[in-house]
């Protein structure tokens, strides 16, 4: 169906997009409320997901992917992590970085590591996105920097870095 000619297009939101943004914004309350995931779920997915609130429309999202990076994140945090620890400046632990950014970095990490049918450089793009979302300074650029960190070392070929030989026993 065309649009008129008068009639400005509406920008269509990637649901991948949305389950993202959705993904850190849940992770970020469970951290601050202690929430679990069975409820961060159900509530995000009830009243947050393709909803509007306070006059802030949230972006439909990918129900599946959402569930998964979500559950993954807090499943897989205790490999995702120390990935991250070594990713991130000598002195600059994840645990000191404020919690919308651990959680953008958690999220980022897991389909790194565990959705190797997301390329990475996509990855990486959608979580600097995402950090534009929260923050105008320094910390696209860090979440950048981190996650291709992470990304050449769990993916190097798909950075044109040579697989280490593997070891015969």
């Amino acid at each position: 169906m065309n649009q008129p000619a008068d009639t400005p297009a509406q920008p269509k939101t990637n649901t991948r997009t949305g389950a993202r943004l959705a993904v850190v914004q849940a992770l970020y309350e469970m951290e601050i409320s202690d929430k679990g995931v069975i409820d961060a779920l159900a509530e995000f997915e009830a009243f947050w997901i393709g909803q509007e609130i306070d006059g802030v429309v949230h972006p439909p999202a990918e129900t599946a992917f959402f569930r998964d990076v979500l559950r993954g994140a807090v499943e897989e945090q205790r490999a995702i992590d120390p990935k991250l620890d070594a990713a991130l400046a000598k002195g600059w632990p994840l645990r000191r970085l404020e919690v919308v950014l651990r959680a953008i970095l958690r999220a980022g990490a897991y389909e790194l590591m565990f959705r190797k049918d997301v390329p990475a450089r996509a990855a990486i793009s959608e979580y600097v996105d995402v950090a534009h979302s929260f923050y105008g300074g320094d910390e696209p650029g860090m979440v950048n920097a981190v996650l291709d960190r992470v990304g050449r070392e769990v993916r190097s070929t798909e950075f044109g870095i040579p697989a280490a030989p593997s070891k015969k026993a």
